[in-house]
């Protein structure tokens, strides 16, 4: 069973920096495609970034400030956030999927690809 963990979420001062962690189990995870979506309340999950399972292609939503990395070795994804305006107070989730690739490049960006979910991780950025 896949397991996935985030951390690093917290309060910032609008400019600062956060960068999230999402631990996985599995065996596999190098097979998987690793998203961070984010969700405020009374609206739906927003994609944030994605990367391949080799880490090969990222895929951003278009606020930019993000990037998304991984390590294989340590079954870990992270997503460094920088900028960050009180507009990305939201909880932070990240996502896996059992394809290292999508068929198409708009899959990345639709909660719905995904198998497996984190509980989420709470960013809060103050003005």
């Amino acid at each position: 069973q896949v397991q996935l963990v985030e951390s690093g979420g917290g309060l910032v001062q609008a400019g600062g920096s956060l960068r999230l962690s999402c631990a996985a189990s599995g065996r596999t995870f190098s097979s998987w495609t690793m998203a961070w979506f984010r969700q405020v309340p009374r609206k739906g999950r927003e994609f944030v970034a994605a990367i391949t399972g080799s880490g090969g292609s990222t895929y951003y939503a278009d606020f930019g400030r993000f990037t998304v990395s991984r390590d294989n070795a340590k079954n870990t994804v992270y997503l460094q956030m920088d900028s960050l305006k009180p507009e990305d107070t939201a909880v932070y989730s990240c996502a896996a999927s059992i394809a290292a690739e999508m068929e198409r490049a708009t899959y990345y960006y639709y909660p719905q690809s995904y198998n497996y979910w984190g509980q989420g991780t709470q960013v809060t950025v103050s003005s």
